[in-house]
């Protein structure tokens, strides 16, 4: 887990960064069109905020967003592996990034249980309906101020979609981290090396610079 190849590493970190902004941009697509299709009839100051649009609207929009930057984060230092500031940046943002992406993931599963578990009523509570409960599964009957076809599918669908999108990142982010390690040489992957090896090809490059400057100009 904590090798990490001075010349196939870059190429797979930069891999690992172009997927986790991929992926980060199609979870935040995603959460956007749950939150315009379906949560925005029932956030409404005067009704109850639900469990499912918290989570779902919130958690999930924000790790989109962290995901897109841990990626970029990850391309630049890909390209810059000497640079101590960058390979801080690496460790932070895959550390925030994997646990908020694991909240969403944790809380987007307590949203989907909780939708089925009670038939989706959550998602109703847009409808005039409100003395009686009305079931997402069939709402025929019920008086909402929004197309109400199929929202108990398509809802879930989308929801369990972006679990696993959310099950991805956490995957990127923690690699992105344990190569944010290799390169500081912290436990538990101190024993990698590849620290000593970069610091070596830095203060060779100034040498090998002024020796082909020196060729180049003997008179110098």
């Amino acid at each position: 887990m904590c090798t990490f190849d001075k010349d196939k590493g870059p190429r797979r970190l930069m891999k690992k960064g172009l997927t986790l902004i991929l992926v980060g941009h199609i979870n935040f697509i995603l959460g956007a069109i749950v939150h315009g299709n379906v949560l925005r009839h029932i956030s409404k100051p005067s009704q109850h905020i639900t469990t499912e649009y918290t989570v779902a609207n919130i958690i999930s929009v924000t790790s989109g967003l962290l995901s897109i930057a841990a990626g970029i984060i990850a391309i630049v230092v890909s390209r810059n592996l000497h640079v101590l500031k960058l390979q801080i940046g690496l460790l932070i943002a895959s550390f925030l990034n994997a646990l908020l992406s694991a909240a969403c993931c944790t809380g987007l599963l307590l949203a989907i249980s909780v939708t089925v578990a009670h038939n989706g009523e959550g998602l109703m509570m847009g409808c005039n309906d409100t003395m009686v409960p009305t079931n997402a599964r069939s709402p025929v009957s019920a008086r909402c101020p929004f197309d109400t076809t199929r929202i108990y599918d398509t809802t879930l669908a989308l929801w369990v979609t972006c679990a696993l999108l959310a099950a991805v990142e956490v995957g990127l982010s923690v690699w992105c981290f344990i190569v944010g390690l290799a390169l500081r040489g912290l436990t538990p992957c101190g024993n990698s090396y590849i620290k000593e090896q970069l610091e070596e090809e830095a203060e060779c490059s100034p040498r090998s610079r002024r020796l082909i400057g020196q060729r180049l100009n003997p008179d110098a």
